[in-house]
């Protein structure tokens, strides 16, 4: 297992200068976010000019991007896929292998989400890469037995495991083993179960670490552990030493 960061630890900052942040934390692989209503890349940036997103991303030969956490706002389906490919077009030229979007709402149709999640399958596949959905409050991955059923009836469909919203969500931390055979990402930060506790400090919260790298070796999972610390306005702690934190600590159970 690898541990990389998230360019949304450092989501105030432009692209470049998050990079070069994670680069000098000591970090080897970075998650890029690209998000249409984010600070960084956004998918209709990707789609107009590949060659001008992959240079952005590549900051040298010290930190290499491994994965990409996906957020559209397409107005049509054909809209999303296109920009689904040139994502996909550069993740090849970044030697990037998966990449996460979230399920639907919780309150939208099971079955069409089903359907829509086997079409991006199809096409991320086509490509040659992983396609993920990560476990989040409010969609259909909040509850493991759900995340599951979307794997198993949507065949190459993963899970990028975010356990804070087991933790912090309607799961409230009860056990998720379940959802480990299904997992091809995992993103981390610490959380606690009350309300207004989904980040706290870096051993403040309830996330099992150990545990869940333990059940991710049961596993055979040798890919990446993301630190995936919220850079929010109006956090209590120095986003870098945090970061820090919780690298060191992941570290030091691989």
């Amino acid at each position: 297992m690898f541990v990389a960061c998230s360019t949304q630890c450092f989501a105030r900052l432009p692209l470049e200068n998050a990079l070069r942040v994670i680069s000098e934390l000591g970090f080897s692989k970075v998650d890029v976010a690209i998000h249409e209503h984010g600070s960084h890349l956004k998918p209709s940036e990707v789609c107009r000019d590949i060659p001008l997103a992959l240079q952005r991303i590549r900051v040298g030969p010290s930190l290499s991007p491994a994965a990409f956490d996906l957020e559209f706002d397409a107005p049509t389906r054909e809209d999303l896929h296109a920009q689904l490919r040139g994502v996909c077009r550069l993740a090849r030229a970044a030697a990037v292998s998966v990449l996460t979007i979230s399920a639907a709402s919780n309150r939208t149709s099971f079955d069409a989400e089903i359907a829509r999640l086997r079409q991006l399958v199809r096409l991320v596949e086509g490509e040659g890469l992983v396609l993920t959905v990560a476990t989040r409050i409010g969609t259909f991955t909040e509850l493991p037995a759900r995340a599951v059923e979307l794997c198993q009836r949507v065949p190459g469909l993963g899970l990028t495991l975010d356990p804070s919203h087991f933790v912090n969500g309607p799961h409230q931390g009860a056990p998720f083993d379940e959802v480990f055979p299904y997992v091809r990402h995992v993103h981390l930060r610490d959380t606690g179960r009350a309300a207004g506790k989904f980040q706290v400090r870096v051993g403040q919260g309830e996330i099992e670490y150990g545990r869940i790298i333990a059940q991710l070796e049961r596993h055979r999972y040798d890919r990446l552990l993301t630190v995936a610390i919220h850079d929010v306005a109006d956090a209590p702690y120095a986003m870098e030493a945090e970061v820090r934190k919780l690298k060191y600590l992941l570290e030091s159970l691989v």
